[in-house]
């Protein structure tokens, strides 16, 4: 456990693929500790809690979003410390409609067969995307929270994007970020079905969010403390135009299909995982040139495909 800014708490827990690990963060105020996040639900993930916390008392559990890194071990860790878990409704929603549906990965995969992806590789990215299924142990009925709302003197703020009822907190010019803003790498923003139709628009008006906010330091999901969070939003909007740009130029007079585009933007030689990220981040970037006007969007006589407008 690490000590931060304001002395804020980090626990860093592992993960079994890239980046190799998520932070949790401890916040002291008035009311007690206030957990953000539970890391992956790994078989020893409770009694890692257990030693981490060291007695420490946890009043509330804050989930910031739903992905399996985040909310795996919500409920052991709700167990371990009787504590209250809060999470954003939309979240919840999606987090239900994820990880506690059967139906699930059946819809997911015949979505990636409607957007192009052959029947083979579809499967195959199927069952790389339920690597995490048994690790996740969400808490049931949380809290609802939202936008606006305090936590212990910590403001829910609203980041839609990577995910699309992601939640930081924010109180005193310190950020606790989730994975909204990282660096040195970029949060994936994909879109996926059932999801928010636009969600690389979402996140590049979640990065101006930032800038208009300004904290002094954001505490991030991955990395270390991000010193200058408005300069790093910049540079992420900054990079996303410039994908939007390959994404256009990837396009060609007959209809391509978002894994036609994945092929073009991130190559050939991806392993199923890092495919299905690839699908997915290109389809988002597909939709945000139809909302803007530079794309065309058709699914009439076979998969979803886009042309230049």
């Amino acid at each position: 456990m690490d000590e931060l800014v304001d002395g804020i708490r980090r626990v860093t827990l592992p993960l079994p693929t890239r980046p190799g690990h998520v932070h949790a963060y401890l916040l002291e105020s008035g009311g007690g500790w206030t957990l953000v996040d539970t890391g992956l639900g790994l078989p020893d993930a409770r009694q890692r809690w257990a030693e981490e916390l060291g007695g420490l008392q946890v009043e509330r559990i804050v989930i910031t979003h739903f992905h399996p890194d985040h909310i795996g071990a919500a409920a052991d860790v709700a167990e371990l410390t009787g504590a209250e878990v809060f999470e954003g409704e939309l979240d919840y929603s999606q987090c239900r409609l994820v990880w506690g549906n059967p139906e699930w990965p059946e819809r997911i995969a015949s979505w990636f067969r409607e957007n192009g992806v052959p029947p083979p590789v579809a499967d195959e990215l199927l069952g790389t995307g339920q690597v995490y299924a048994g690790f996740i142990r969400y808490a049931a009925d949380p809290t609802p929270l939202a936008a606006g709302q305090s936590v212990d003197g910590w403001e829910a703020v609203a980041f839609p994007g990577h995910a699309d009822g992601q939640l930081g907190l924010l109180r005193d010019g310190v950020l606790v970020a989730a994975d909204h803003v990282l660096d040195p790498i970029s949060p994936a923003v994909g879109l996926y079905p059932e999801s928010r139709p636009d969600p690389l628009g979402d996140y590049l008006e979640s990065l101006e969010r930032v800038v208009e906010l300004e904290p002094r330091v954001a505490l991030p999901g991955h990395g270390e403390p991000i010193a200058d969070p408005a300069e790093r939003a910049r540079e992420l909007i900054r990079h996303h135009r410039e994908r939007l740009r390959r994404t256009a130029a990837a396009l060609g007079p007959e209809p391509r299909t978002g894994y036609d585009v994945s092929l073009a933007l991130f190559g050939l030689d991806l392993k199923p995982a890092a495919r299905r990220f690839a699908v997915a981040e290109s389809l988002s970037h597909l939709e945000r040139l139809v909302a803007e006007g530079g794309a065309v969007k058709t699914g009439a006589d076979g998969p979803i495909s886009y042309t230049p407008a």
